[in-house]
């Protein structure tokens, strides 16, 4: 634990670690708050649901890197004043709108999401010197896992002990009281020594953006494609079963061997490569349907891949911070959470397809597959780029 010491030790990184979890509950409540309303509030279904949540996830896989290229030449602030407003102003008029206007609503709304993640992981970049940002990523990866739990959580009992109007209400309180912390803290998102070297151009987006980098983001999107996917298989799988009640347990089971998993990997000098988290998770994940009998034999099947989860998301952000020059870190930290965006956008419908048509058992198998051969794709393009040029250093 010495380096989780060092590194909490390093000021400003135990209050930026506690208000980026802070920060990032609304977001975590977001989805579950917009499912609910058009599917409950406006009886529209949950295949609306689907869609209006999937019009909001282009919205912020396009906002994410645009964010983060504008952080990068104006700064922080201009950035959580728009953004704050912005979606606050969704969720505060949202929910009087119907359908066909949420819908339109709901695209803006992501395009002007919170970037309270990519923030998080700028911002580390800056306080933590290199040899401890695995440390400090594996912590942050920790708190999104916390945060997932407490999010979803509560939208689910604002919407069913009030109604989903209440809840977005919730949602633009919580958005602006977290976006005013942000705005008043204003964590640094560069050291000084890269501000002092900062001469004001603009840096070409190919000179970060190698096969290297999209190696890089490419296993970030596969971890979390597996993730989304596993969620929707082991819905379906507790489903068939007639044990749904235990799926909060299963999912706590599941996100505490996420976090141990990260604890110990945060804690180690030297760690396997990306790929090999990659390759591994979805190994892991491949047979985990074959041990769907009972709720508690599936939950002990989730623990091997679950334990790579927190480490591989961590290893992408760690990578990322290396790989990009301070000067355009804004920009890829927003392009690594499209990659994210992208990659549960796609896990959940292409696995829930396979679990309709097939079984559970399926589900997994194919988002285990998925992470296999992503791996090998990612070490193609690492290997391309060895063979072309030297790795680029921060």
């Amino acid at each position: 634990m010495r380096l989780y010491r060092q590194t909490l030790a390093l000021p400003g990184v135990r209050g930026l670690m506690i208000l980026v979890f802070f920060a990032r509950i609304p977001a975590t409540a977001a989805g579950m708050v917009l499912t609910l309303h058009v599917a409950v509030g406006l009886g529209r279904g949950y295949g609306a649901a689907g869609t209006v949540g999937a019009v909001a996830t282009i919205g912020i896989a396009l906002g994410a890197p645009v964010w983060g290229r504008v952080v990068d030449r104006f700064g922080l602030r201009p950035v959580l004043v728009v953004t704050t407003l912005g979606e606050a102003a969704f969720w505060l008029f949202g929910r009087f709108l119907p359908f066909p206007l949420l819908m339109v609503a709901g695209f803006f709304g992501g395009l002007l999401v919170l970037p309270a993640n990519s923030i998080g992981r700028q911002a580390i970049a800056a306080l933590v010197p290199p040899d401890l940002r695995r440390t400090a990523y594996s912590m942050d990866s920790i708190s999104a896992e916390l945060s997932f739990m407490v999010g979803p959580a509560v939208a689910v009992l604002l919407v069913t002990q009030y109604s989903s109007t209440v809840a977005m209400l919730g949602m633009a309180i919580g958005l602006v009281g977290a976006g005013a912390a942000l705005m008043v803290t204003n964590p640094s998102v560069r050291t000084e020594e890269e501000r002092a070297a900062d001469t004001g151009e603009r840096i070409p987006r190919r000179s970060w953006l190698t096969p290297r980098m999209y190696a890089v983001l490419l296993i970030g999107a596969g971890a979390v494609f597996i993730l989304a996917g596993s969620e929707v298989a082991l819905v379906a799988q507790l489903r068939e079963n007639d044990e749904l009640a235990y799926t909060g347990l299963v999912m706590i089971v599941w996100s505490v061997a996420s976090a141990a998993g990260g604890i110990a990997y945060g804690g180690l000098r030297r760690a396997p490569t990306q790929v090999t988290l990659m390759a591994w998770l979805g190994l892991l994940t491949l047979p985990i349907g074959l041990a769907g009998g009972q709720w508690w034999l599936l939950g002990l099947a989730l623990v091997p891949a679950a334990a790579l989860c927190a480490p591989a998301i961590a290893a992408t952000a760690e990578e990322v911070s290396r790989l990009a020059p301070a000067a355009a870190r804004g920009e890829a930290m927003g392009v690594q959470s499209s990659a994210f965006t992208l990659g549960s956008a796609a896990g959940a419908p292409l696995v829930g397809f396979v679990v309709d048509h097939s079984s559970p058992v399926w589900g997994f198998a194919l988002a285990g597959t998925g992470g296999v051969l992503i791996a090998g794709v990612a070490s193609a393009l690492i290997v391309r780029q060895r063979r072309v040029e030297p790795v680029p250093v921060a």
